[in-house]
This record gives structure tokens, C-alpha cells and sequence, in this order.
């Protein structure tokens, strides 16, 4: 038999995704996996993807990978920004893990290839940062570092509070004026080198002392210097980058008893926000640098030889390339304004308590910020007061002490960002909620807004009510004294005290996040802190990765498999890592919850460097197009075409029917426990947190099979597994087989587009693509994996096999289709072109149907009880599963995305 050639095999794997691992270059440590389509120009085939596209300008921040809003095209201003922006922007190779573009699949409730992938070597599992054990003081290994930064021998000189929030405010309007570039180098470096940062001999550039490129190794060298800044790169401190700057001590930050209250630690934390501030003057200084020697680079204009790049890379380690992350969201998001002066004598007497000023706020005062509450989102989205608070050692005549206020730039797209969160996720209420913020945005922008509601929040102990407000955060991924393993987990699960006007919400409406799983905390602490209603019966301990019963409705963290499982029903809706359902606890009242769940035992086993993502010949071998052949010698015997929905018996008829979701009483109850124990946070937060019960979950359905009566499954939620949405495919064009009489393999092929394969009508099929006999799959009825629920997954798939032992790359397909057929189907469309049609019809209907297949590929799926009891079987039975849809991608492809992964279950659904 001939073998295929290379134009045979790329018509015969035309739109089918090939998946990979790859370095992206020598300074990137962990490979980056991908999905492509080689053998395809057609762009509407090339941009499908596995994953939701991110629906607000607001919410750009979770990502640092490229992408653009979907809102964008409705919006020219904002696009016209978004161009401009590109044109002189350095790119940052620094990236977060998993990709948060795709953590959320296709399929509500699933993540994409490089998601699952990246799991495995998550940000959340670095170790964390030596010596950043609090918020407020640090180690002495750290005090000693900048100590010495601070020196003759270091790199800076200490400047005060007042000159960095106005070099702040200069480099913010460079950065928009993108005027850097056309000014003399000496006069940069003067700014610079002035009574800011210590000269150095920087002999890089060796024709200009005073060239940017010297200024920038100066910077890269002070920004990387170890043991003084925060590491970014460490998930806690990515969320905790509001607290540090906006958190106060009579709000959201501190328990009521806790000593942090005296002046002792005031000062440590002030000081810490000015190391903060620091930090992000140094990036900020950094960056428009970086974009002013890389603008006109792509039409060779660029003034950073490939040279500088090498040591640029060479050089930035993860701190300097966090910070330049942080600094881009700082001067996209952050506007400061110098609000008056004002004498050292004022500011004392405005900061320094007297002898009989009360320790607690004022009880009116008190009230007057809760009767606020509802309006305080609108105040702070457009200003916020930033004082600063060093002693008299830092203020000098040539930059008094000034009030400073920091304004948010984007404040009404952030809140626009809320409303539509809150819309998507169908919340309670929803009319009055968004006609109030919009209410108040229109009143904040016409009057001065009351700053006193902006500083404050309200103490607890002002009420003499300690017992209902908690103030930090903690973690719950893990018991206290005992499972501490579990603390090196793929996602970091917290919980977190909301407050009016609290740190998270500030950090969402001034924009300032980096990516990461942040944003949707900060979107949840945001949209339940504007709304009364909410706080009062969910009170003020909030389970961000757990759920909520809250007006007639569930709310669950995708982090939870709860959540993900409800996703699949009728109804659900998600949006960026929660999903809302209608579906509620039997017996359960309005208050947060946390599910108890185990992990599988092969994820943990698997973590960092024993990750899958670092075999990278092994994941592209297992799902190669060719399996473990070679595309050169590759012969149509060696493919066969998947079957499905075709059964020598026809299988029997399956009505399925939610009947209940159990919460089971549990006498195990989580302590929830404070995160200086096991990660670098504040100290302050070990004080007494409420206790958490984990409660086992199970889900009830009455089941019909034909010739069996109706009886209900439970299904206990026992393993945290995850859920693939399988990449979408295009059928090849124009390629027909030929299947042997006596065996499942193809006998011939044609390309051509033509019916020469004679008139065996019968044997001739159009469908998706082929699969190399490397493979090896067994399909299953959704009817019989029930009934056979109770065996292992080993045994399920040895069936047929000898010995009952099925090839270490078997895996089992679970048919969930309703709709049985007698022949396999396109992906997309029930019946192409007729085998009969001309290639000229073929032509003339191929745009069309380019363009339904990228419709059906971006398509969201309303779900069916059927869907929830799979995927709730997969988590009684510890399966990570691929969720393939027919209508958007073939067996095939499916089947080797399941070798890509290493998975061994894939869920069929119509």
C-alpha cells in the first residue's frame, strides 16, 4: 500500500490541533504549552481556542499573555488607547501560571490545554520569599539589605515620602505623554542620578556615560538586588499589594484585640508602604525607559541592540520582571495629584493623637460611614486621600509635606466591569444594584467626595461587637496541625474579611492588580461590599474559594468542585471563577460554606518537577497525528475511524433527573488557619478566626433506564478533579475514506476532492479526522458506566482486552449523547457536502461554514442534568476528565489532547 505524502497528510489533518510544550527561549524555566493548527492558513481556523475570551476592559489585569477584550470592538476610544499603548510598550516576558486566559474554558466549569498543563507547576506552589513573614516588620536579613541600600555603599539615597509620590506623578505623565525619548540622555540621567539614586561607572554603553541604556542597567541592578523588595512572583503578595497600601488599622486589616494597634507597629507598616512606594517608583522608572530605547523597534527604529537584550534578560530576575508588571498597572490605572500644601506643624496636628483623643472613631462618625456605605465604590473610584506619614528626618523645604490625592483613571469602567460581573452571574437584586452605583458615579464625579468615608472604615469595637467581624485573611487549604502537605497545593485556597470600603475593593476599582486568580476575589469582595443586603446575611468572614447560599441562589468559586460540577447544569452561568446556580443545599440558609474533598493521589504525585508540562517529547509524542510512527512512512492502514454513537446492540435510553444536592452533617470542622504558619503574611493575623466546617457534598438523581425501573444514584463529590474542555477542530476539506470491509482501519484515501474512489456509497464517509492505531480508546454508554460504577477504572477499560488488561495509553470514552446515529458525524455540521457534490460547490459554501465553525467553537452550551451527574461521577471516582462536545471537536482530536494531558476519561456530550 503507498505511503502518504506530506501535502496527503496535511489535507488529511487539516483543522485538526496539534499540541505541544516548548521553551520559549533560554532565560524562560518552565516550557510553555500551546495548541496550533500547522497545516491551516484560514485565520477563522487558526483563532479557535479552547477558552472564553475576557469580556471587560476592566478585568484585562488577570493576564499578563496578549489578548484583547471582547468589549473592545464596541468601544473606539478604548481602542484607540489600546493602539497607542502597543505602539511603545516593552514587552515583559514574565507570565503568570496557569494561564488565567485559560482557566476558563468553553465549557462552564472547565479550563484549556495550558491551563491543566500549567497546574501542575503553578505560581501558588513557589516557595515563599525568606524573610517576608509580615506585612509590618521584617527579618533582619531584610532590615540589614536595605539598611545597606540606603548607605554610601548602596544604591539609593533615602528621599521622603513627599519627593516619591512626586516623582510618581512625573513619571506618570511622561509615561502617558511618552516624552522620555525626546529628551537629552544627560538630562534623564540628571533626574535620575540627582539626589535620587548614587552614580555608578556603568560602562555598557561606552560612547554616551549618561545613555539610557547605562540608566537602565543601573536600575535592573538596584531592582534585582536581593533580600529588599517583594517578589511578585509569590501569589499572596500579588493580592496583598492593596492591603499594604490601603489598608487601615481601624478597618479591614486588623482583629479588634490585636496588639498591631499600638504606634510601634503604625510605624513598621508605614514604613513597609514606603518600601512599596519605593519599589514602584524604581519600576516605573524602569519601564518608560525600557518603552521609550523599544519604540520603532518593529520597524527597526529601536535604540536597544540585540546586544542589551541578552543582558537585559540575563539580568532581570523575577523580582525586577514582577515589578515591571506592577509598574505598567500603576501608570495604566494610577493618576496622583499634588491637592495643596501644607506645613510640618499642620500635618502633625493632624496625625499626632493628643493625650484625650479617643482610641476608637467617634460613634457618629461611625454612623455617618455606614449610612455611606452604599456610595463609598463611587467616591473611591475617582479619588482617594494618600497622606504621607514620615517624621521630621524626612521633610525638607524643597519638598514639603503635601496631600496627595491618588486617583483612580479607569473608575467608572471598573464599575462598569462590576455591573456586568453581577449581571452575568444573574445576582439578586441586580436592577436596584446597578441604577444605585450608577447613581453615585454620577454624584462623585459632580461633587468633592466625603474623604472621611474614604480613609475609614468603622471599628468593631466601636459597637462593642467583636464576635461578628473578623479582620485578615486566612488560609483553608489545609487543617491546622495536621495535613500541612496539603499546603503545597495547585490553587491557593483563602478566606478573607470583607469591610466597606475595604482593601480588596479598593484594589479593584483603582485597578491596580496583577495577573492572577486575584481579580475574581477582588470582583466577589467588591460586588457583596456595596451591597448592605448581602453583608448583613452573609456577615463579614468570607470563603472566597468555598460558595454561597444567598437569596434563593448558590454562588461557588470555580477553586471549588462544587462549582464546577453545577456548571454543567441548565441554567448555570460563570463568570470569571464563579458560577451562580439555582441549584441549592437542601436545608441550607443564607451564609458561606466550605466542601470537603480530597485530591488525587496521581496530582499530588506530579507537582513541580515531576509535572507533566516538563516532558515535552513524551506529551507530543502521545498526541501526535501520527502517533508513534513517522509522518514519512505513514500509510492509510495505519488509521482508523473513531466510532461512536454506533453499537451492534443500540444502547439503552437514559432520562436523568437532578433530585438534590446534600451537604452531609460533619463533625469535622476547619480552623481556618492564619497564614503566618504557613506563608509570608502578616503577623497581626494570627489572632482567633471563626471556625469553618468542611462539609462532604453529594448529589441525588433519579436515573430511567430502559428495562430497568427508575431508582435515584448518589453521588458523593469526593476528589478535587478537573475538567478539560477538549480543543474545538475543523473538519478536513474535501478528504474522503474508504474503510476496510474486515477491520475498523482505512483502505484508502482521497484528497483530491473528487468521488474517485468508485461507487461504494457505503463504505465512503465525510467526518472528522483519523486516528493512528497508536491509540487506543474504549467507548462506554453514559447507561453502563452507571451500572458499573462501582469498578475501577482499570477494569472498565481491560474489558475486551487480554487478561483484561487494557495499553497504558487506553482511555474511556463516556458516551452522553442523547441522539444515537447509525454513522460517525462531523464535529460541526450533522451532514457536509454530499460524497456526490462538485469541488466548485465545495468553494463556494467553504467561507460559510469557516465561519459557523468558529461561531459553534466560541459558543457556550446550556447544560443538562445529564452533564452534572457525569462530572459528578468522575469526582466519586478521582477522574480528571476531557469534556468534548461533538458539535465542536471530532473523537479524535479529543483522544489525543487526553495523550497530550496524560488523562484517561473523556465525556462525550451532543
Amino acid at each position: 500500500m503507498a505511503t502518504l505524502s506530506q501535502d496527503d497528510i496535511e489535507k488529511l489533518f487539516s483543522g485538526a490541533p496539534q499540541y505541544f510544550a516548548r521553551n520559549e527561549g533560554p532565560f524562560i524555566s518552565v516550557p510553555n504549552p500551546s495548541v496550533a493548527f500547522p497545516f491551516d492558513e484560514n485565520l477563522q481556523i487558526r483563532d479557535l481556542t479552547d477558552h472564553c475570551q475576557i469580556e471587560a476592559k476592566a478585568w484585562s489585569g488577570v493576564t499578563a499573555h496578549p489578548h484583547l477584550t471582547r468589549d473592545l470592538n464596541h468601544d473606539a476610544a478604548e481602542k484607540q488607547q489600546a493602539e497607542q499603548r502597543s505602539r511603545s510598550h516593552f514587552f515583559v516576558r514574565c507570565r503568570e501560571r496557569p494561564n488565567m486566559l485559560s482557566l476558563q474554558g468553553l465549557e462552564k466549569g472547565t479550563m484549556g490545554y495550558q491551563a491543566a498543563l500549567e497546574l501542575g507547576v503553578s505560581d501558588a506552589l513557589e516557595e515563599e520569599q525568606f524573610g517576608f513573614d509580615s506585612i509590618g516588620k521584617k527579618a533582619r536579613a531584610i532590615v540589614d539589605a536595605r539598611e545597606h541600600m540606603l548607605s554610601h555603599e548602596g544604591w539609593l539615597h533615602r528621599i521622603p515620602e513627599s519627593e516619591v509620590l512626586g516623582r510618581l506623578q512625573g513619571n506618570g505623565e511622561t509615561y502617558r505623554n511618552n516624552t522620555l525619548k525626546k529628551r537629552q540622555s544627560s538630562e534623564s540621567y540628571n533626574d535620575l542620578f540627582g539626589n535620587f539614586m548614587r552614580p555608578r561607572y556603568i560602562a555598557l554603553d561606552k560612547k554616551d556615560s549618561h545613555s539610557l541604556t547605562n540608566q537602565i542597567v543601573a536600575l535592573l541592578k538596584c531592582l534585582g538586588t536581593a533580600n529588599v523588595w517583594i517578589d511578585l512572583s509569590h501569589v499572596e503578595w500579588r493580592i496583598r499589594l492593596g492591603q499594604i497600601l490601603w489598608g487601615q488599622p481601624h478597618g479591614d486589616r486588623l482583629d479588634g484585640d490585636s496588639s498591631i494597634h499600638n504606634t510601634e507597629c503604625s510605624s513598621e507598616m508605614a514604613e513597609e508602604k514606603y518600601w512599596l512606594l519605593l519599589q514602584i517608583l524604581m519600576a516605573t522608572e524602569l519601564l518608560i525607559r525600557l518603552d521609550a530605547v523599544t519604540q520603532g523597534e518593529e520597524y527597526g527604529a529601536g535604540s536597544f541592540r540585540p546586544m542589551d537584550v541578552v543582558q537585559f534578560e540575563r539580568a532581570a530576575n523575577s523580582t525586577v520582571r514582577w515589578s515591571l508588571l506592577l509598574a505598567r498597572s500603576w501608570l495604566d490605572n494610577i493618576e496622583i495629584v499634588a491637592d495643596g500644601e501644607s506645613t510640618q506643624d499642620d500635618t502633625f496636628k493632624q496625625d499626632a493623637p493628643t493625650d484625650d483623643a479617643p482610641t476608637a472613631h467617634d460613634p457618629t462618625l461611625v454612623q455617618t460611614i455606614r449610612a455611606k456605605s452604599a456610595s463609598w465604590l463611587a467616591a473611591i473610584a475617582s479619588h482617594m486621600p494618600f497622606n504621607h506619614h514620615h517624621g521630621v528626618n524626612h521633610m525638607t523645604p524643597a519638598f514639603p509635606a503635601r496631600h496627595y490625592v491618588v486617583k483612580g483613571r479607569n473608575g467608572q469602567r471598573q464599575v462598569d466591569g462590576l455591573i456586568h460581573f453581577a449581571k452575568k452571574l444573574r445576582w439578586p437584586g441586580i436592577e436596584d444594584y446597578e441604577a444605585r452605583i450608577t447613581t453615585h458615579m454620577k454624584d462623585a464625579v459632580k461633587n468633592k467626595p466625603d474623604t472621611s468615608m474614604c480613609d475609614c472604615g468603622y471599628d468593631a469595637k466601636s459597637k462593642g461587637n467583636t464576635n461578628n467581624d473578623y479582620f485578615g485573611t486566612w488560609d483553608v487549604t489545609c487543617q491546622r496541625g495536621s495535613h500541612r502537605e496539603r499546603a503545597r497545593a495547585r490553587r491557593r485556597r483563602l478566606a478573607a474579611a470583607l469591610h466597606p470600603s475595604g482593601w480588596m475593593s479598593k484594589s479593584y476599582v483603582f485597578g491596580l492588580m496583577l495577573p492572577g486568580d486575584g481579580l475574581s476575589h477582588f470582583l466577589m469582595a467588591t460586588l457583596l461590599e456595596n451591597d448592605d443586603v448581602a453583608m448583613s446575611k452573609l456577615g463579614s468572614f468570607a470563603n472566597l474559594c468555598g460558595g454561597f447560599v444567598y437569596s434563593g441562589m448558590s454562588f461557588w468559586s470555580t477553586s471549588c468542585i462544587l462549582g464546577r460540577v453545577l456548571a454543567a447544569g441548565k441554567g448555570s452561568a460563570e463568570c470569571m471563577g464563579w458560577v451562580s446556580t439555582d441549584i441549592v443545599p437542601t436545608g441550607v440558609q443564607d451564609g458561606w460554606l466550605n466542601i470537603d474533598v480530597r485530591d488525587v493521589n496521581e496530582d499530588v504525585a506530579n507537582l513541580g518537577k515531576k509535572s507533566r508540562i516538563w516532558a515535552k517529547r513524551r506529551l507530543e509524542r502521545d498526541s501526535s497525528i501520527v502517533g508513534d510512527g513517522d509522518e514519512d512512512s505513514a500509510s492509510p492502514a495505519d488509521f482508523t475511524i473513531p466510532w461512536e454513537n454506533r453499537y451492534k446492540t443500540p444502547p439503552a435510553n437514559v432520562y436523568v433527573n437532578f433530585a438534590s444536592l446534600q451537604l452531609s452533617p460533619s463533625s469535622l470542622s476547619l480552623h481556618p488557619t492564619p497564614l503566618p504558619e504557613i506563608m509570608a503574611t502578616p503577623r497581626h493575623e494570627s489572632a482567633p478566626a471563626p471556625d469553618l466546617f468542611s462539609q462532604p457534598a453529594s448529589l441525588t438523581f433519579r436515573v430511567g433506564i430502559d428495562g430497568i425501573s427508575d431508582r435515584q444514584h448518589i453521588f458523593s463529590l469526593l476528589y478535587d478533579v478537573n475538567f478539560v474542555n477538549a480543543h474545538p477542530c475543523s473538519p478536513p476539506r474535501g478528504v474522503r475514506f474508504v474503510k476496510s470491509p474486515s477491520s475498523p482501519t482505512i483502505r484508502e484515501i482521497d484528497v483530491s476532492g473528487q468521488a474517485s474512489l468508485g461507487n461504494t456509497s457505503r463504505s465512503l464517509h465525510r467526518m472528522g479526522h483519523p486516528l493512528h492505531k497508536f491509540f487506543n480508546y474504549k467507548v462506554m454508554h453514559i447507561s453502563e458506566v452507571i451500572q458499573k460504577k462501582q469498578l475501577p477504572l482499570y477494569e472498565l477499560l481491560g474489558v475486551g482486552y487480554p487478561d483484561n488488561k487494557a495499553p497504558g495509553n487506553a482511555v474511556l470514552v463516556i458516551d452522553c449523547m442523547t441522539q444515537i446515529v447509525e454513522l460517525p458525524q462531523s464535529p460541526v455540521l450533522e451532514r457536509l457536502v454530499s460524497p456526490t457534490a462538485s469541488p466548485r460547490a465545495e468553494r463556494k459554501h467553504s467561507f460559510s461554514f469557516a465561519a459557523k465553525m468558529h461561531y459553534e467553537s466560541h459558543k457556550r452550551q446550556s447544560g443538562s442534568d445529564l452533564e452534572i451527574l457525569v462530572r459528578s461521577l468522575c469526582s466519586e471516582q478521582g477522574w480528571n476528565a476531557i469534556i468534548s462536545r461533538r458539535k465542536r471537536g471530532c473523537l479524535a482530536c479529543a483522544i489525543r489532547e487526553a495523550g497530550a494531558l496524560g488523562y484517561k476519561v473523556i465525556v462525550r456530550v451532543d
